[in-house]
C-alpha cells in the first residue's frame, strides 16, 4: 500500500509548504503543490547494522504483528478511483544477510481485477523493530505485470534495510524505512504520538499510535495509524495527494 490527522502544524512562506511541528492541521488529502521536506527528514550518511545472531524467528511486534496466514483488508480510493488492498502474511520466507523474512504479499485491486502486486520482506530483531528487508514489486502495463523499477533488496546494487515498524515507538522518533536511491525507494517515518480512539470500518480503536511518512521522490506527507496488536488500520495521504485506505476485515 503506498503503502496517511491530528495536530501538525505548517507554515505557508510563498508557494513552498515547510513542516513545523509534528502533525497536520485539518482532515482533509489536498491535490495542492507538493510540500517541502519536513525539517525532520534524515540527510547525509545511512549505514544500518542487521547482524543475523540479534534477529528472531517471528514478528510478534505489538503494531505490526505478522502471523503467516493472515490476510488484511482494505478498502479506500486513490485519486477519484475506488480501490482494494489485501495484505495477506504468507508461509513463505526469503534469506537476506543471512536473516530468514516472512514474505508478505500485497495486492491493490480496482472493481476485482489485480493492478499492483508487491511482495515485501520483513524481519524482527530481538529489540522488537521490524525490518523491512526489500520489496520485488510488479505494476500492470497492457494487460501483463511487469517487474517496477523500485524493487529492492537489501545488499544488492547499494540497497540498506529500514524500519517499518519501531519495538518500543516514542514521539519525535524519526527512522528510515528503505534506502535503495537507484530506484527512488527513499521512505522515511516520524513517531507523531497516539490518539485517544480512532474508527474504521472494522471497530472502534482506543490508543491509536500515529506515525507520519515522506519521500523525497513521491513529495507527500501519508498519515498511519497502528493498534496493538491489530496492526495498521488507516493510511492516508493528507497534503500532496489524495489517498486513503482503511481497515475493513482480517481473517485467518
Amino acid at each position: 500500500m503506498s503503502h496517511r490527522l491530528t495536530s501538525v502544524f505548517l507554515l505557508e512562506i510563498g508557494a513552498a509548504v515547510v513542516l513545523l511541528a509534528t502533525g497536520l492541521v485539518g482532515v482533509r488529502s489536498s491535490t495542492a503543490a507538493p510540500p517541502a521536506a519536513p525539517s525532520w527528514v534524515l540527510r547525509g550518511a545511512y549505514s544500518p547494522s542487521v547482524r543475523p545472531s540479534n534477529f528472531v524467528a517471528k514478528i510478534d511486534n505489538r503494531f505490526f504483528p505478522l502471523v503467516p496466514g493472515t490476510t488484511f483488508h482494505y478498502r479506500g480510493h486513490s485519486g477519484d478511483t475506488p480501490q482494494t488492498d489485501e495484505m495477506e502474511v504468507t508461509h513463505r520466507t526469503k534469506t537476506i544477510f543471512g536473516i530468514r523474512c516472512t514474505v508478505v504479499r500485497d495486492t491493490v485491486s480496482e472493481r476485482g481485477n489485480p493492478v499492483e502486486r508487491t511482495f515485501d520482506w520483513y524481519a524482527q530483531d530481538k529489540q522488537g523493530n521490524v525490518w523491512y528487508m526489500g520489496e520485488y514489486s510488479l505494476e500492470l502495463r497492457h494487460g501483463r505485470f511487469v517487474r517496477a523499477s523500485d524493487s529492492w533488496q537489501s545488499g544488492i546494487k547499494g540497497a540498506k534495510p529500514g524500519i517499518i515498524m519501531r519495538g518500543n515507538p516514542h514521539p519525535g522518533d524519526v527512522y528510515r524505512q528503505e534506502f535503495y536511491p537507484p530506484g527512488g525507494a527513499l521512505d522515511q517515518a516520524r513517531v507523531l504520538g497516539s490518539e485517544a480512539a480512532r474508527t474504521v470500518p472494522y471497530g472502534t480503536f482506543k490508543r491509536v499510535l500515529d506515525t507520519v511518512e515522506w519521500s523525497p521522490v513521491e513529495p507527500q506527507l501519508e498519515r498511519k495509524y497502528y493498534v496493538t496488536g491489530v496492526g495498521e488500520i488507516e493510511e492516508q495521504v493528507v497534503h500532496g495527494g489524495h489517498e486513503r485506505f482503511q481497515l475493513v476485515a482480517v481473517t485467518h
